[in-house]
């Protein structure tokens, strides 16, 4: 796919993922959801990337959806009327998938499937989607310029993107409604007070710090790392630790068959490893191991 709102470039095992639309502050629109769409799933798939950075060009991270297009602007089909029963059992049916699914839930399930580990440089305003879409992300730096905002309930819809999911689980349930129900605007200090970003950076110095993160990821053994993200979203929505634990072992099991050897030998001979492994072709056979449990 060519990329019209978004540019992806890899250099040293990392992907930088640029929402690309700096004259209209990045707004979200529905070529960048399939854009975004795409890009985490051939990130996922390509070897070369060991993590990745998203962040905005120009002043803004993502000024949320751009509200200035004719008829549904959320690109919904306004004569479907659908049910939860469609959402049930008809998901991938490609009308519902076009004219009913939210498209930033779409881009956040994409985020949320991704083998590579995500940072999130939010560079500026980051609203709405702009907001939910980085709470699918697993780490999170702001800059002295960042303002976040869950402003939907003030132009009367509700949260998107999986975010009733993910931000709760972030900063508690109790201020995700606050900021929800009040969609203020929030500074890059109240957000790091509150959880949802790790530091606050000087705006010039932000990418470089995104970028240290990510090149300690880059380091290490790609499937491993690829298991843990999985493992720990979803093992940390289990009902039970036993399910933790069917995962943990099978995960360990194969692991000792392969990276671990390379691991263990690299520590005994003090020296750094070197892991081979590939994300696209060396998952273990359990995996993607949720949807062995849902056929």
């Amino acid at each position: 796919m060519q990329y019209e709102t978004i540019r992806y470039e890899v250099k040293d095992h990392i992907l930088t993922l640029t929402l690309n639309r700096p004259d209209q502050l990045n707004a979200f629109t529905i070529v960048m959801a399939h854009e975004l769409i795409d890009a985490f799933n051939r990130a996922s798939e390509d070897d070369e990337v060991r993590a990745i950075v998203v962040t905005g060009a120009g002043r803004a991270f993502c000024a949320g959806m751009d509200l200035s297009g004719e008829g549904n602007v959320f690109g919904l089909d306004e004569a479907r009327s659908p049910t939860m029963e469609d959402m049930e059992k008809r998901l991938n049916d490609p009308d519902i998938i076009s004219g009913v699914r939210d498209t930033g839930g779409r881009v956040t399930l994409a985020i949320y499937d991704c083998k590579k580990p995500v940072i999130a440089a939010i560079n500026g305003a980051a609203v709405g989607i702009g907001a939910t879409m980085t709470c699918a992300m697993d780490i999170r730096l702001a800059s002295k310029n960042t303002r976040i905002g869950f402003v939907f309930n003030k132009i009367g819809i509700t949260p998107e993107a999986c975010s009733t999911w993910f931000l709760p689980r972030i900063v508690g349930v109790s201020q995700a409604l606050e900021w929800c129900y009040t969609a203020d605007i929030i500074g890059p200090d109240e957000a790091l007070s509150a959880g949802l970003v790790k530091s606050v950076l000087p705006a010039d110095e932000l990418l470089a710090g995104a970028y240290r993160i990510a090149e300690k990821i880059a380091q290490h053994c790609p499937v491993a790392i690829a298991l843990t993200r999985q493992m720990m979203y979803r093992n940390a929505a289990a009902p039970h630790p036993i399910e933790a634990h069917k995962v943990d072992s099978l995960a360990i099991f194969y692991a000792s068959l392969s990276s671990g050897k390379e691991g263990v030998q690299s520590f005994r001979e003090k020296r750094a490893a070197n892991f081979t492994d590939k994300c696209s072709v060396n998952m273990p056979p359990f995996y993607p191991w949720w949807d062995q449990s849902e056929s």
